[in-house]
């Protein structure tokens, strides 16, 4: 599964608190697009429920916590976003949901890509069958 925890630079300033920062091109094997977040979302609501075809993001969550459930076709995962220094890079071809866990929290992504409709897969069946036909040999 094309996933991985990214831990995001954190700069303490004695007194003052935190600077957490990442660059495209340096953490990112990608050049930063657009970026987004969903906020003022209660917990135990399920978002997300897509993948991209070509879309790679950074996801983290600067306060809360939020599961990330991914799923290949083949395999599946669940990543918790509990801390505002750790982020989630994943490739395209994942499906996935994101699960409010505490109220408020919030959900910051950092995009490969400008919004392109035609990037989602938004049926699961569609994406299996798209998977079956991206792994055949």
């Amino acid at each position: 599964m094309q996933y991985r925890l990214l831990p995001i630079r954190t700069i303490e300033t004695p007194g003052e608190g935190y600077l957490s920062f990442f660059e495209g091109g340096i953490e990112l094997p990608f050049e930063i697009k657009r970026i987004y977040y969903i906020h003022g979302t209660s917990a135990g609501v399920l978002r997300g429920g897509h993948a991209h075809r070509q879309l790679r993001q950074l996801l983290f969550c600067p306060y809360g916590r939020i599961r990330i459930l991914l799923d290949d076709g083949r395999e599946k995962a669940e990543v918790l976003l509990d801390s505002p220094d750790k982020g989630l890079l994943l490739d395209s071809g994942l499906w996935r949901e994101m699960l409010w866990e505490q109220s408020d929290s919030v959900l910051c992504v950092a995009a490969s890509e400008h919004y392109d409709e035609a990037d989602y897969i938004r049926d699961y069946d569609r994406f299996l069958a798209w998977c079956k036909e991206a792994h055949k040999e």
